[in-house]
């Protein structure tokens, strides 16, 4: 696979080039991009997958949702459905994506909205008026202009020593990430020292106007199943199969090695649906866990007391209040 990728480095610079002039074009304002007079907060990445999102734009909701009436806008990918869809929480993964679904279920207050077309989506959620708008995986989106970036990069995988796919898995070059007034380098961990952080900022090269933060994967101390909860520590002498769809699994797995748990690990792609053959084979195994958007995906085929997810959350090593007070300072200056 490493030799395959090498042997792309011409298609990689020229997908560089054309997402470089592509950028170029917009920062110069040939090709428009729209603003609006609501607070926008974009969360993405310059990585394709595995940088944590989805437990910022949760991390976002919960600390928000206590102050001001919120709006999320995902593309919903790889759902079945087309156009501009207001989640209610009783659709299907499939037809509106995992991750939209499980924001909707998690905050129900919240306003959860689909749309490829993320002008369309805004104006169509302006009608709600809601007070803040995130904006889920939309960095490379350029046709929207979000009055706040904040750009993640996962620690142990930072976007300055990655290349343009598809050597590499870079979705437009590093100079992307000057866009962003705020970075997190995600999945550090927990004990990560101050010289550490220090190599990686310098590694980054900081304009003076972007603010740099760490955080972790915090795993919760329960699984939960459908209206159940048990210890974590309760699987310690069970056998048990690890089931994830997500683009970068490492984590989770290393996590519960630690814990000396004895399992099995069944890896797929990232936002993987999974087929009527896949799940029956996943049916004849006594006990499974998962994550909270893959469970999405498979609850409905299982019973609660064989399929349970692990929740996990976003923390900071460091300056939590400070990164609270950035967002703070952008939504009133807005």
């Amino acid at each position: 696979m490493k030799i395959l990728r090498k042997m792309l480095v011409p298609f990689a610079l020229l997908y560089g080039l054309v997402t470089w002039s592509r950028n170029l074009l917009y920062n110069a304002r040939v090709l428009k991009s729209k603003a609006y007079n609501i607070p926008i907060i974009c969360v993405g990445n310059l990585n394709a997958g595995g940088t944590g999102k989805s437990p910022m734009i949760e991390f976002l909701l919960k600390f928000l949702l206590a102050d001001f009436k919120v709006a999320t806008l995902s593309r919903g990918y790889k759902r079945s459905s087309t156009g501009y869809i207001r989640l209610s929480g009783n659709e299907t993964a499939k037809e509106v994506g995992d991750e939209p679904l499980q924001f909707k279920r998690k905050f129900k207050q919240a306003i959860i909205a689909v749309d490829v077309n993320r002008q369309h989506g805004i104006e169509m959620l302006k009608q709600e008026k809601p007070e803040i708008i995130l904006l889920d995986d939309a960095f490379q989106h350029r046709k929207v202009r979000a009055g706040l970036n904040i750009l993640l990069t996962a620690y142990g995988d930072l976007y300055i020593n990655d290349f343009m796919l598809p050597t590499g898995n870079l979705r437009e070059p590093t100079s992307g990430a000057d866009r962003a007034q705020i970075i997190v380098v995600t999945k550090c961990p927990p004990k990560l020292t101050k010289p550490e952080m220090e190599v990686i900022r310098r590694k980054l090269r900081l304009h003076n106007y972007q603010k740099l933060y760490f955080s972790f994967i915090d795993y919760a101390e329960e699984i939960i199943s459908e209206g159940k909860k048990v210890k974590l520590s309760s699987l310690k002498n069970k056998k048990f199969t690890l089931v994830t769809g997500i683009a970068n699994p490492k984590p989770l797995v290393s996590y519960l090695e630690e814990k000396t748990f004895g399992f099995k690990h069944l890896s797929f792609k990232d936002h993987h649906n999974f087929t009527e053959s896949e799940i029956a084979d996943l049916k004849k195994e006594p006990l499974l866990l998962t994550t909270e958007k893959d469970y999405v995906r498979l609850e409905k085929n299982f019973k609660d007391d064989q399929l349970y997810y692990l929740p996990v959350t976003t923390a900071f090593l460091k300056n939590e209040a400070d990164f609270k007070q950035e967002i703070l300072k952008y939504v009133h200056k807005k």
